[in-house]
């Protein structure tokens, strides 16, 4: 297959991906404060996308920039700690601005994934980020490392929106003490 033929029916599965929405609408918080959930987050544990597999040490981090777009950036580890690096860098659009809680995530033009805040604790240092769709999702926190009550109680929240758990995966976070963190 050629290489045009190729990148078309990844289009294709991606744009369908996109496009199916069970009934039962899946909950958001009620209001996102923009400037405190910037920064630097830590995906603890996922439904991985195919790009997300091997990751390692995987950390999404958000930056308002100067059009009310937020400006993300998607790194981590193929394959272990020491892997080859992988960088992403995708723009955010806000779709819900009495939440902030809906957003469009754009990776390529003119698609934007469906990227919905579900829960963010009231410290914003735990956050979880689903799909309407229940295909993905990110447990996340701004630490690399996360209490086992902690990742139990969100994990519960993922299974209380309708997500089967079993094919969540725990994402390796190993911070040697000499390669700077994000």
């Amino acid at each position: 297959m050629s290489r045009r033929l190729s990148w078309l029916a990844a289009l294709g599965v991606a744009l369908a991906g996109c496009s199916a929405t069970p009934a039962t609408p899946i909950a958001t918080v009620a209001h996102v404060d923009l400037p405190r959930f910037m920064g630097d987050w830590y995906v603890i544990a996922c439904i991985p996308t195919a790009i997300e597999r091997e990751a390692h040490n995987a950390v999404e981090s958000y930056r308002l920039d100067e059009r009310d777009r937020i400006a993300t950036t998607f790194r981590f580890r193929v394959g272990g700690p020491d892997g080859r690096e992988k960088v992403y860098r995708p723009t955010g659009f806000v779709r819900d601005r009495a939440s902030n809680a809906v957003w469009g995530m754009q990776f390529i033009w003119p698609i934007k994934a469906d990227f919905r805040i579900v829960y963010v604790d009231p410290d914003y240092t735990q956050t979880i980020i689903g799909r309407q769709a229940r295909d993905y999702v990110w447990i996340m926190a701004r630490r690399p490392d996360l209490a086992d009550a902690d990742y139990a109680r969100l994990l519960e929240r993922v299974r209380a929106q309708g997500y089967d758990v079993t094919r969540i995966r725990r994402v390796p976070q190993h911070w040697p003490a000499a390669e700077p963190r994000p």
